[in-house]
């Protein structure tokens, strides 16, 4: 793609975008997606950034993408999940190509290790270092990559995507390679016919690359060298983009990343010293860590995680040494030293970061005991996000739920974006009714739990079932479940009973049943109908006040760090939960919030703003009696 790309003739993108949904199976006209698609249109033809809300139903993924593909802009589209990417690349962009009356490229570009290596496939074939590779292997596993090796002179991608059964990790490990592994295309014997590489010259000559916001940021990290140049990037599921940019902008020690590359060193090093020492690194980290998991470190950091730190560098550092002495013709052996060499380097970079203590950044400790993580994110990613995005190009943030202090905390100046909320489709008005059990005690009152069940029992007799009840923790989640199991005949499934596909697949294929989840629910489930007529909701979802990463920013910003951190996120991931309940123009159904700050906190307007405009009621009984009509 090229800045100096031939703009398109003038299309009229309306027109267009009718055309288009003309062509679906239950066509209609939805103003909203009208609205949204001239905001996209006007943003990218004026060069100013937009944040656009468009609640479910308003058909936001035909809103962005005809508009950006009638501009003639080279765009890359940024989703925060596999399922929207998924649905981009083999359904929207397809349908688009088929029924836009536009010629445009489009492809879809992941992480090198979504994409089988023929370099390790190489290398696992040799009689001599692939035998023995293999030999340490489960009998399943030389199977599975025997399997992967016919497909790989099949496929046309090599993406595991296309694989229409599931290999196992160690399977597809053994066949791919990570980015922090590859040495790139041009130290490569396979760099010509590289399926990572292949995907990445297919995004050079796109219209459209769609990829995931993780990578996204990746590119920002290593300023805009992954990616290939493009004029406009749009970010759907823009309400998780400051946790995903701090993920990657920043850096991660955990100790499987040791023992992965111990592994890779072991490869070609035949040093059994140098190799445990490495190896041995994660459990020194470990121990190190364990004792501070959710916890905010200072900077420097302590001496007792710092030194670790230090003997861990040394240690990579003669590792790096040996790796470079080797001497070899063997083109595989080189293949090998390089990624360990690779691997080495940035793992060494990753140490320099931690130990360095960079300004403007916070550490921490993450993930749990057994497993730790040492995080170093920046407090603010607005500077990054500026001179990397808001400065380059012109953006395009859309979900269905935006926190109201998105731009600020993204670092968009105001004067260069508009904001818009283009609503939804949906009568919520008429269909639904939010909750408010105002006459329950504070959330952390010990009388709160035992009326809430009360509350909770009574509500699910109205609606029969169909309830999908939402904890803040797995603790509140079990308690009510068990209540709930001694006073009820319905069936109670919770998060802790199938995995996700098959549970929401068992709550849905019964209408007398309901699910009790936790936080991991609160968006991601999509059931349609009487069944789900019921959403409840047991506190509004303040962000914990330990967290370490929001802590650090809340003492940055002060006295307005709970409105510009906790309201937003509360409101967002309440919105979210909401969210659950009308999925289409005919579904019907209650919004219940156990937590009465929602009617008595002086910042109850801000939350209640966010939510779908529901009719709103105090009284228990009209709840129940709205329930009883719907469901009936």
């Amino acid at each position: 793609m090229s800045e100096t790309d031939v703009e398109r003739p003038d299309i009229d993108t309306l027109a267009a975008l009718d055309t288009v949904t003309a062509a679906l199976s239950k066509s209609e006209v939805r103003d909203g997606q009208h609205q949204m698609a001239s905001l996209v249109e006007q943003a990218i033809a004026n060069k100013r950034h937009l944040v656009v809300q468009a609640g479910t139903g308003t058909g936001k993924t035909l809103a962005y993408l005809v508009p950006a593909l009638t501009s003639g802009s080279t765009v890359v589209v940024a989703t925060a999940t596999k399922a929207l990417q998924d649905q981009l690349a083999s359904k929207d962009l397809p349908f688009l190509g088929e029924h836009l009356g536009i010629d445009f490229d489009w492809a879809v570009l992941k992480g090198r290790s979504n994409y089988v290596c023929l370099q390790r496939l190489s290398e696992m074939a040799n009689p001599d270092q692939g035998a023995l590779e293999l030999d340490d292997m489960a009998v399943i596993t030389r199977a599975e990559i025997k399997k992967l090796a016919d497909w790989s002179a099949t496929t046309p991608t090599g993406d595991v995507a296309e694989l229409d059964w599931t290999p196992t990790d160690n399977a597809w490990r053994a066949v791919s390679v990570g980015s922090d592994e590859c040495p790139g295309a041009e130290q490569c014997p396979q760099g010509a016919g590289c399926f990572a590489e292949g995907a990445r010259r297919k995004a050079k000559e796109a219209d459209v690359v769609v990829v995931n916001t993780h990578l996204y940021g990746l590119h920002v990290a290593a300023e805009n060298a992954i990616l290939p140049d493009h004029q406009v990037v749009i970010f759907d599921e823009a309400h998780v983009l400051e946790d995903i940019m701090s993920d990657t902008v920043g850096a991660e020690i955990s100790p499987g990343r040791f023992i992965a590359l111990s592994a890779t060193i072991r490869k070609i090093l035949d040093d059994p010293t140098t190799t445990g020492d490495v190896a041995g690194l994660a459990e020194t980290l470990r121990d190190a860590l364990s004792g501070h998991v959710g916890e905010r470190l200072g900077s420097p950091l302590p001496d007792s995680i710092q030194d670790p730190l230090a003997h861990a560098r040394m240690t990579l550092a003669s590792a790096n040494e040996e790796l470079l002495a080797i001497e070899t013709s063997n083109e595989d052996a080189k293949q090998r030293k390089l990624r360990a060499q690779t691997m080495t380097g940035r793992s060494i970079q990753q140490l320099d970061i931690a130990i360095e203590g960079r300004d403007g950044y916070v550490s921490f400790v993450s993930g749990s005991r057994d497993s730790p993580r040492l995080e170093v994110a920046p407090l603010d990613v607005g500077p990054t996000m500026d001179a990397a995005v808001w400065k380059q190009r012109t953006a395009i943030l859309t979900s269905a739920t935006i926190p109201s202090s998105l731009s600020n905390r993204l670092g968009i100046e105001a004067d260069t974006v508009d904001v818009h909320d283009v609503g939804s489709p949906f009568d919520y008005e008429s269909n639904s009714m939010l909750y408010c059990a105002i006459h329950l005690p504070n959330p952390n009152s010990p009388e709160f739990r035992a009326q809430a069940n009360d509350e909770l029992e009574a509500l699910i007799t109205a609606a029969g079932g169909r309830t999908l009840a939402l904890f803040t923790s797995y603790r509140a989640m079990d308690e009510a479940a068990e209540a709930m199991r001694g006073r009820l005949d319905n069936t109670i499934l919770t998060q802790r009973d199938l995995p996700k596909t098959a549970l929401v697949k068992a709550f849905a294929d019964d209408d007398a049943t309901c699910l009790f989840a936790t936080a991991g629910l609160f968006q991601g489930v999509d059931v349609p109908g009487k069944t789900l007529s019921l959403v409840v909701i047991d506190r509004i979802p303040f962000p914990r006040p330990d967290d370490p990463l929001l802590s650090a920013r809340r003492d940055e910003l002060g006295r307005t760090a709970f409105s510009e951190i906790d309201i937003p996120r509360a409101s967002m991931m309440l919105a979210q939960a909401a969210g659950r309940l009308i999925r289409s123009t005919t579904d019907t159904g209650v919004v219940a919030v156990m937590d009465p700050r929602l009617g008595k906190a002086n910042y109850r307007w801000d939350i209640v703003k966010a939510l779908p405009p529901m009719k709103r009621t105090r009284h228990r009984s009209e709840v129940e009696e709205f329930l009883r009509k719907i469901t009936a």
